[in-house]
């Protein structure tokens, strides 16, 4: 344990750190924490193999103590040199009887208290015994005195920061309308600038139609003018005067 304690410091002075994970360090006893964690507030032995609180430092600012899957069986009155604590995990101990929990009566802010796979669960009136016995304590086992979950305080954090997902999501999506509605007037503008390309196209079109359907005209008019031109040298119903020489020849 006393290895994992320097590792989980980091070089940090005890004094500063708050939360301290030694889960599964295996230890039957509690050594190398020591009173100068003076500011932790999580303190986390899961599956150590604790059979004995003994030694048990002083944690005046403690809230949180998680000391599941172990042996203890007793010693709970070692953890009095805590009395900010308001979550106690014993879960999976070997704690058997009422009696046991008796030192726990002392901590007035204790609020949440497991003790699943105990065997004190199997007591008669085991719940109302220990709430008689708690006055501070809101929920055992995550039930209350009415026999309803607990609230989960993580997932209160959880949705806390769904929240704000949620007002970033929406502040994306209104950036996002912004943006395709510029696009939607850029599409439009483009649009415009098209009709327009269009319709000078058409007046281009038109213009040349009209230069050709001149051109046209006026090369039907000069065809009309040589005809003319012609049909008076030998006008209609006018025949030919025979020359004098014609009718030498005969």
């Amino acid at each position: 344990m006393e290895k994992r304690i320097e590792l989980e410091k980091r070089g940090r002075s005890p004094a500063v750190i708050k939360e301290l994970n030694l889960d599964n360090c295996r230890s039957t006893q509690i050594v190398g924490l020591t009173d100068e964690f003076v500011n932790l507030e999580t303190l986390s032995l899961i599956n150590v193999g604790i059979i004995s609180l003994k030694g048990f430092p002083k944690l005046p600012n403690l809230k949180k103590l998680e000391l599941s899957d172990n042996r203890i069986s007793g010693g709970l009155n070692w953890l009095h040199g805590s009395p900010k604590l308001t979550h106690l995990n014993l879960s999976g101990n070997k704690i058997k009887d009422i009696e046991t929990l008796k030192p726990l009566e002392e901590f007035k802010n204790l609020k949440n208290l497991d003790l699943f796979n105990c065997e004190v669960t199997n007591v008669e009136n085991y719940r109302d015994e220990v709430f008689r016995l708690i006055s501070s304590l809101k929920y055992l086992d995550g039930y209350d005195r009415e026999d309803k979950e607990a609230e989960d305080s993580e997932n209160d954090d959880d949705e806390g920061n769904d929240d704000d997902d949620d007002e970033n999501d929406a502040h994306e999506d209104g950036e996002s309308e912004d943006e395709d509605e510029e696009e939607g007037e850029d599409e439009q503008d483009d649009d415009d600038v098209n009709v327009d390309d269009e319709e000078e196209d058409d007046d281009d079109l038109d213009d040349e139609d009209g230069e050709e359907d001149e051109d046209s005209e006026g090369n039907e008019f000069n065809a009309e003018g040589d005809e003319d031109e012609e049909e008076g040298e030998f006008p209609h119903g006018q025949k030919r005067k025979r020359d004098g020489d014609d009718d030498d020849e005969d």
